[in-house]
């Protein structure tokens, strides 16, 4: 018998492909779209601009801007079908499986989904970037009981996802913290929802099957779901003088604490620097339970670390300090796996469009242990 081969369990160490749109460097606690750290993209970017960084590989001009900008608005409004979708749906079914069907939905409004040209990629990626957005706004409405709002041309994006989702017009406050949520879930290299995208677009299916396939794998709670388990068990601890029981306790039954380790990060996550310093700037003037939260937040931080940061290399991740960020924001928690794929279109879009570019269907082997020639027996004979 040969040489058994090596399997890699959840692929993990396992290349796949190469990409020029996304760095994290485990390591060192870095990331990058398209070659520039993350730290300078959320400090001096729109979410449009990260968009556009991540689908043309470049930074635009002020021109290619408007121009972008002006795009994603023109795509914003949804169809009454998708409308009725959602409101019936609401309240009835979970956030992410009413979103992964109103955006396969979509392509049923696009008469030229097999076209593969990257020209008309980008156009479908545009399109749904605008939409999903307005998909997740529409549901958390919904969820309220309140009925659709038409976008704002007049509002950058996420201006005008807040605008949808709460009927009103944001406050500079309110757009601060989607904004750099949406900036910094845009994109993270061959995450499970970023390769479960390529999985099914390789097999040359359309951009609007293959990012469905990318919501489907975000909804865990492994994946994107991890913020809202995190949020929950903030919420459970409670009081903030209860945190370092509550996780002592966890740790002594072997608990998972959601918002810590990373697959990757073997170092403090980046984006996690960037919340945490954002809800430090809050605590100036903080609303009663963003201040709780972010008193929790800090103190298991802290613990976490103390206990696992250096010996283990378990470090906070972007999930952790998200639930206090949402909150301050107004944000509910069935709406946080929703809005992250929001933000994650621009990446899977950009993925996909990239991978067409020399495309290969993938295909990975198994370990058959089973047995074989086993003998057939007849139904009336077993």
């Amino acid at each position: 018998m040969g040489e058994l081969p090596e399997i890699h369990k959840g692929l993990d160490g396992v290349y796949v492909s190469e990409s020029t749109i996304c760095k994290v460097d485990g390591t060192a606690g870095r990331l990058y779209y398209r070659g520039y750290p993350i730290d300078d993209i959320a400090k001096n970017s729109n979410y449009e601009e990260a968009a556009y960084l991540l689908l043309n590989g470049k930074l635009p001009n002020g021109a290619e801007l408007e121009d972008f900008s002006s795009k994603l608005k023109a795509e914003r409004e949804l169809p009454d079908k998708i409308i009725n979708i959602i409101t019936e749906s609401a309240g009835k079914s979970d956030p992410m499986d009413i979103l992964r069907t109103a955006v396969s939905y979509l392509s049923i409004y696009d008469n030229d989904t097999k076209t593969q040209t990257k020209e008309a990629n980008l156009k479908k990626a545009i399109k749904l970037i605008a939409k999903t957005s307005s998909i997740v706004a529409t549901i958390g409405a919904a969820m309220e009981g309140r009925s659709y709002t038409k976008p704002d041309s007049s509002l950058g994006h996420s201006e005008n996802f807040i605008y949808m989702l709460k009927g009103k017009k944001p406050t500079p406050d309110e757009v601060k913290p989607v904004e750099m949520m949406f900036i910094l879930q845009a994109e993270h290299s061959t995450n499970a929802s970023t390769f479960a995208t390529l999985v099914a677009g390789s097999t040359l299916a359309d951009l609007y099957s293959a990012v469905t396939a990318g919501i489907s794998a975000l909804k865990g709670p492994l994946h994107g779901g991890a913020d809202e388990e995190a949020l929950r068990m903030m919420e459970a601890i409670g009081d903030p003088s209860n945190t370092e029981a509550y996780i002592n306790d966890a740790l002594a039954g072997k608990k998972k604490i959601m918002g810590f380790g990373h697959r990757v990060y073997k170092a403090y996550d980046p984006r996690a620097k960037i919340i945490k310093g954002y809800l430090l700037t809050l605590q100036q003037n903080p609303s009663a339970e963003v201040k709780r939260l972010t008193e929790i937040a800090l103190r298991g931080e802290k613990l976490m670390i103390d206990k696992l940061g250096q010996t283990h290399g378990i470090w906070p991740n972007v999930d952790f300090f998200a639930g206090p960020v949402y909150v301050s924001a107004g944000i509910k928690v069935d709406l946080f796996t929703p809005l992250f794929a929001a933000s994650r279109m621009a990446g899977w879009c950009a993925h996909m469009i990239e991978y067409w570019e020399d495309n290969k269907l993938i295909r990975p082997l198994e370990l058959y242990k089973g047995e074989i020639d086993k003998k057939y027996v007849p139904i009336n004979d077993r």
